[in-house]
């Protein structure tokens, strides 16, 4: 494998001095910001002063690796990467932070070894000096979509390397981008390294960058960690139904899966659907939809269990995804009928899952494109096609070969932990 280089990072140009300069003008807005986010519930009460860079826990002794990502898929993704560098490095600690609520939540469930998970502080003068001040990492990592513009020049004054892997940028992203004139090629050029998760990502960083060299080594989320199990929620369902699982699931993918599970047991199934909501608010509009069905269901918020007769189990719950798709035979993945473009399909074929989902996938477009052109996936529009599909095909040999294209999509994760390695050692 040829290795990458390094490489020179640039200074802190005119346009992109200009967006830092704004912080010092938008600092006094943080607290009543926060405050109105807390009211609506977007942010965690006993965790709202790790917004404004104040750490709740101490620094581990040794190197300590920073990595960034935005909301529950991206943090959950890089948990492979953590472990391939825990692996080479076992002196290694790992901080991880992210910006949604939900993202803490499910990741307490998952969190790696060796690794502390703390929301990330506003992009502000304060809190990010205050966060730096702490923490003072080894290395500093971007992932997916998110380069933050304060954080990131502020690593680079202080001469900690960063990096930008499974970079994800669409065509009009990087036109949004390129309004701002040379800030965000600017910013990106601050990175020591860049992988991007596919050649036009990278065609288009290095359009915003004029020039620049941007390695092209998959999406990090082929390559992570199976999810948490529990065998002891799993022994409380049913034994001996086959359950089929809709996944993190929105209204429109709801839908589909109840109309596709009333379908299977008017023709004499017996199929448990557990149908996860990816916005547990949902949960209440789920339950109703099933009684104006007719279908029998449960609700793991309330501690209900399903039983021979159940049709749906609601699993609104946090951070328990990874039980769900253990104990079922295939996963109608979320996001796939509506404008939210797709989840992430990996976390289902890590676990043995044939894979369906709708025409809806441009967050994932590679992947999703690379699992049906294999036949490990297949495309549905609407519960007869998903009828069909669960009744007919293999779903055996289907999330085998899955299962086989996640280990192709995964090489690139050796050559991004090399380059990392070479950074921290530098």
């Amino acid at each position: 494998m040829t290795q990458s280089k390094p490489r020179q990072r640039a200074k802190i140009g005119p346009m992109l001095r200009l967006v830092l300069a704004a912080g010092w003008l938008l600092q006094p807005l943080a607290g009543p910001l926060l405050r109105r986010r807390l009211a609506r519930g977007k942010e965690d009460p006993l965790r709202l002063c790790e917004k404004l860079g104040q750490p709740r826990a101490a620094r581990p002794h040794g190197p300590l690796i920073w990595l960034h990502g935005v909301g529950v898929g991206e943090v959950m993704a890089l948990r492979g990467l953590i472990a391939s560098l825990s692996d080479a490095r076992p002196d290694l600690h790992f901080l991880v932070t992210s910006s949604a609520r939900s993202s803490g939540d499910v990741f307490a469930a998952n969190l790696p070894t060796r690794t502390i998970h703390h929301y990330l502080p506003l992009d502000l003068p304060r809190p990010v000096a205050r966060f730096l001040d702490h923490w003072r990492p080894d290395l500093a990592i971007w992932s997916d979509q998110e380069v933050w513009p304060r954080l990131a020049a502020t690593c680079a004054r202080r001469g900690i390397h960063q990096a930008y892997v499974a970079a994800r940028i669409t065509d009009a992203s990087a036109k949004a981008r390129a309004r701002f004139g040379r800030a965000y090629g600017d910013l990106y050029g601050l990175m020591d390294v860049i992988h991007a998760q596919d050649t036009g990502t990278a065609q288009r960083l290095e359009g915003l960058m004029q020039g620049g060299d941007v390695h092209v080594s998959g999406s990090l989320k082929a390559a992570a960690a199976p999810l948490a199990d529990a065998p002891d929620l799993r022994a409380k369902l049913p034994q001996g139904r086959r359950v089929w699982v809709a996944a993190p699931a929105h209204p429109a993918d709801a839908r589909i899966a109840l109309d596709t599970q009333r379908g299977l047991m008017g023709e004499g199934g017996t199929d448990l659907l557990i149908l996860a909501p990816r916005r547990m608010e949902d949960a209440d509009g789920f339950a109703a939809h099933c009684r104006d069905m007719g279908l029998t269901a449960c609700r793991r918020s309330r501690d209900e269990w399903p039983d021979e007769t159940t049709a749906v189990f609601i699993a609104d719950s946090f951070g328990e995804l990874g039980v769900w798709y253990r104990a079922a035979r295939a996963a109608l993945i979320g996001g796939t009928f509506d404008a939210t473009e797709g989840h992430n399909p990996w976390e289902a074929v890590a676990l043995g899952c044939a894979i369906f989902h709708g025409p809806r996938t441009a967050n994932f477009a590679t992947d999703y494109k690379m699992l049906d052109n294999a036949g490990a996936a297949l495309q549905v529009t609407n519960p007869k096609d998903l009828i069909t599909a669960l009744q007919t095909s293999d779903v055996s040999q289907q999330a085998d070969r899955a299962a086989s294209i996640r280990t192709q999509a995964a090489t690139g994760l050796q050559q991004i932990t090399d380059d990392l390695l070479r950074l921290l050692a530098r």
